[in-house]
């Protein structure tokens, strides 16, 4: 009793820790500038001023916002689902020359930091005169070794003998793939998604390094114009930031039971 105690203290001071930063981005995008500002700080202010939400839509163009993000998100979601299982597939059930070295030299992208590709992709989208454009925010994300690699481990818990029944049955690599792996792995791909819809909704530096139009910009990117050089209306730019992130919050909710048992599915087997 007393070991489940400590557990459940532990936990809810956890979450308490974590909940915190978001409380406080909330209770301040009701503030007035002067209360934000004000040492000591004050915690509940004593007048909600719902206006900030009001001031925060009329600076920036968020319906644009929304509709970029949405359509990134949805086009790179696509594409890693395809493209990583595919890769994955190939990675887990097939044979080929090299394969496992190609796996390994794959993996050692994840130990290089993400800002190292920055400059050579940079340099590719200008090529493509792709500046400006969403396409410059999609393709980049369409593709991933990190996505390869949960599916992969995914797919190798998939017993072989179910594959071997349909090569028998006449069916394609193609058509065990599609008919077989992916109807069986939806907790992995489930998983996949929502990790990438979080990773591409809260994507910031690429969106400003490409796109210097406020129409060509997504939601994170955007809200950097809230912040001034000398001056930044916190209560205003805590207003933005809740009505940008709202969406995964509802998100989350709806999908953390799919979300958890993808991961914990990946990561206990294979």
């Amino acid at each position: 009793m007393n070991r489940k105690l400590l557990v459940h203290t532990l936990l809810i001071i956890g979450a308490l820790l974590m909940v915190t930063p978001f409380a406080w981005m909330l209770l301040t995008s009701v503030k007035s500038l002067g209360e934000a500002s004000q040492v000591p700080p004050v915690i509940i202010p004593p007048t909600f001023h719902w206006d900030n939400y009001a001031k925060a839509i009329m600076s920036l163009p968020f319906m644009t916002f929304y509709f970029n993000t949405s359509i990134t998100t949805l086009a790179k979601v696509a594409g890693q689902l395809l493209f990583c299982s595919m890769a994955a597939f190939a990675f887990a059930r097939l044979r080929f020359p090299g394969r496992d070295a190609i796996f390994l030299i794959s993996l050692s992208v994840l130990m290089i930091p993400g800002q190292v590709y920055i400059i050579p992709q940079y340099l590719i989208m200008k090529d493509f005169h792709w500046l400006n454009t969403l396409a410059a925010l999609i393709m980049p994300g369409l593709f991933s070794v990190f996505g390869t690699f949960l599916l992969r481990q995914f797919f190798m818990t998939i017993p072989k003998e179910l594959e071997e029944a349909a090569t028998l049955d006449g069916c394609s690599y193609f058509g065990i793939y599609w008919r077989i792996m992916l109807p069986l792995s939806k907790s992995g791909l489930t998983a996949l998604a929502i990790m990438t819809i979080l990773w591409s909704w809260n994507d910031l530096l690429w969106p400003l390094i490409v796109n210097k139009s406020l129409t060509k910009m997504t939601l994170s990117a955007g809200l950097a114009y809230l912040q001034g050089e000398h001056f930044t209306n916190y209560p205003v730019l805590m207003a933005g930031s809740i009505l940008a992130i709202w969406p995964m919050i509802v998100m989350f909710i709806i999908f953390q039971r799919s979300f958890i048992e993808g991961i914990a599915l990946t990561g206990t087997k294979g």
